[in-house]
């Protein structure tokens, strides 16, 4: 039964501390001394957990269950209630001084969460790992260039020039919200530009030699996985666009009667809509998981519910398990293996190919071109692409050597 604002102010203490319940978790607590402390207890992540929330005369009876009915609104959304309450706690106390880590935990509550788990994660370790330990309890408005280099040159280092850069980038975005909301004059990381060592190249590994395609293609069918990890392996080499666009495919980006895969411009790295012909093989790939996932938003699915896509590490984590190395093979290496054998081996155009890819190109006008340019002729070398995949499995099984034939160019 609920409590009554007389109740709690008749509350007497005894020889022990003892609990009085409002209901949903939410209590008074009167030690033998007869102070009065409310109380909401919870669980969360499967551990109990209990939230201070305030002492009683000072926090009533109305007040304490408005608190509580705060908390179990943030718990209902997934967010644990306490760990709110302490980062609060630290926001207060940082802002204070107008610190880069007030400012920089103030824009990352406000603008990460619509960025995928993964950016989130790897800025926040950039933020933990190299920003705060050096600039966190400086007042952001006297952080100069000078003094911002000097922490990107201590991640330099240690050799990881990508992550200076990318640290040098949330640096900036975060000077920028303090200017925007007038907590600095300016963003010290633009006088920056040319100061940093250039990225390291990255090269995803690949296959691109015939028979050990071949091999791999082999290999992949005998993988015992689930079938949702499956089918996004054996998809990987045959649409040959980036991981996370295929793990995040969506049933309604589908077109069947186009045969083609359509993905909107917000999910593709360029910002631009693109077009994905799909081959008979891949076809035939989609219509067997859409029996078991077709009723879903997601073609590939996470294991830990429907509502989520297919894990990164999915496909990676199947190469692996087929005895397929980091450095022999990863999920984006299928990209430039299409690149270099549709060019070398089967010698298809080089736009058709950048432009498949995804990525940026131009007319000889400079314009780019719009998500239908070729796609006739992109469209019979996903064809003509899957056909060979399928010999070369073919070619490894039986032995044999298949000739390049000029059934492929396009010229």
């Amino acid at each position: 039964m609920a409590l009554t604002a007389t109740e709690v102010k008749q509350a007497k203490p005894r020889e022990k501390a003892y609990k009085l319940a409002d209901g949903a978790g939410l209590y008074l607590l009167v030690n033998p001394k007869g102070a009065k402390y409310w109380r909401y207890k919870y669980r969360y992540g499967g551990k109990e957990k209990m939230l201070a929330l305030g002492v009683y005369p000072d926090v009533s009876l109305k007040v304490a269950r408005v608190k509580h009915q705060d908390a179990r609104l943030k718990l209902s959304q997934g967010t644990d209630p306490s760990e709110v309450r302490k980062i609060e706690k630290l926001t207060r106390h940082l802002a204070s001084a107008e610190s880069f880590e007030a400012l920089a935990r103030e824009w990352f509550n406000q603008l990460m969460p619509e960025k995928s788990k993964s950016y989130r994660d790897r800025t926040g370790r950039i933020l933990e790992k190299d920003l705060y330990p050096v600039l966190g309890k400086r007042p952001i408005k006297s952080i100069t260039a000078p003094e911002l280099l000097a922490a990107l040159r201590r991640i330099e280092a240690r050799g990881a020039n990508d992550i200076a850069h990318r640290a040098k980038q949330t640096a900036g975005q975060i000077f920028r919200y303090a200017v925007a909301t007038g907590r600095a004059e300016r963003n010290p990381s633009s006088d920056l530009k040319g100061a940093l060592k250039p990225r390291n190249k990255k090269h995803y590994a690949t296959i691109t030699d015939p028979k050990e395609v071949g091999r791999l293609l082999v290999a992949m069918d005998g993988f015992e996985g689930t079938q949702v990890v499956k089918t996004a392996l054996k998809l990987s080499p045959i649409l040959f666009q980036r991981p996370g666009e295929i793990r995040n495919m969506e049933w309604a980006e589908i077109d069947w009667e186009q045969k083609r895969w359509e993905l909107p411009a917000e999910k593709m790295k360029m910002k631009l809509p693109h077009i994905v012909p799909l081959s008979h093989q891949a076809l035939e790939l989609l219509e067997q998981i859409h029996t078991l996932t077709g009723r879903g938003l997601y073609v590939f699915p996470s294991a830990r519910g429907r509502s989520r896509a297919l894990s990164e590490n999915g496909v990676r984590t199947a190469l692996r398990t087929i005895g397929y190395t980091n450095e022999q093979i990863t999920p984006h290496g299928f990209r430039a293996m299409a690149r270099t054998i549709l060019d070398e081996v089967l010698g298809f155009r080089v736009d058709w190919i950048e432009h498949q890819l995804a990525h940026a190109v131009r007319d000889p006008n400079g314009r780019a071109y719009n998500r239908t340019s070729h796609l006739e002729g992109r469209a019979r070398m996903m064809q003509d692409w899957a056909d060979y995949l399928d010999q070369l499995r073919a070619s490894y099984e039986h032995g044999n050597v298949i000739p390049i034939s000029s059934h492929y160019s396009s010229s």
